[in-house]
């Protein structure tokens, strides 16, 4: 069997839902219209672009290279990290802290999906970009979710983790409830997917493999195989970014430190 090849107007087709978004948008008055507008552009930009620079990584099978494109995916995910958060991390704390707990939980979970699956050599960037791609988006989505939940948990609940404090409890003993909170937060999108996966829904990769033609049992496994993955770099990353703003968020005297956070202002509903 072979995959359908599709045309730029069948693209163009499946735009008009775009569209629609968007008018419902405009209708209601939900003011994300240009957003959504914006946000396709780019997609389709980056999209476009991505597929020229994997053709030509494909063709060159260079490690080099492919760490060059894992560092440049890495980077701007930590960077799509701070941009999502409502109060930040005061200097380099903003983005130093996202990027460096996605760098250590994808690498790792990449590693161990390219010791398992790809044939050798193990950089060979067919393999290993389009595993760490799936690995970063949904290790990024619970990262952003768990440190969002802390930041707001711990400012809002400032009065009681600081009266925990005075009364002796440890910094994590004080804020234990808020961490359960950020973490059950940022685990819960990959625990919906896995539990709707086969009865609800196909996922991205089983489906795009079925058609290109692939075995649907073979699928299925390779599926199964990337949400492990995936799961395993969701909890890493969020377990290390929660803990690590914990850390940056409290000092050494057990006190909390909110002034460490720089508030942006109040985005419209």
């Amino acid at each position: 069997m072979s995959y359908i090849t599709l045309t730029y107007w069948d693209l163009a087709l499946a735009s008009l839902l775009i569209l629609l978004n968007a008018s419902i948008s405009f209708a209601f008055q939900l003011g994300i219209g240009t957003k959504l507008l914006i946000a396709t552009l780019r997609s389709l930009v980056q999209l476009s672009l991505m597929g020229l620079v994997l053709k030509t990584l494909f063709t060159l099978s260079s490690p080099y290279w492919t760490g060059f494109a894992a560092l440049f995916m890495v980077l701007f995910a930590g960077r799509e990290i701070m941009a999502r958060q409502k109060r930040r991390f005061a200097g380099l704390w903003a983005y130093g802290l996202g990027t460096a707990t996605m760098l250590m939980a994808s690498v790792f979970v990449t590693g161990v999906a390219l010791v398992t699956i790809a044939p050798d050599p193990w950089y060979e960037p067919r393999y290993a970009l389009p595993l760490l791609g799936m690995i970063i988006g949904n290790t990024m989505n619970g990262i952003s979710l768990g440190l969002h939940n802390l930041v707001e948990g711990l400012t809002r609940d400032k009065a009681a983790v600081e009266a925990q404090l005075a009364l002796g409890e440890s910094k994590w003993t004080a804020t234990l409830p808020i961490v359960r909170n950020a973490l059950t937060t940022a685990f819960m999108p990959i625990i919906n997917s896995m539990s709707a996966a086969g009865l609800v829904l196909l996922p991205g990769m089983m489906t795009g493999q079925i058609l290109a033609g692939a075995d649907p049992v073979e699928a299925v496994n390779y599926q199964i195989l990337i949400m492990f993955l995936i799961a395993g770099g969701v909890a890493l990353g969020a377990l290390s970014s929660v803990l690590s703003g914990v850390l940056r968020l409290t000092d050494q005297r057990h006190r909390l430190r909110i002034d460490r956070l720089v508030s942006l202002e109040k985005r419209p509903q």
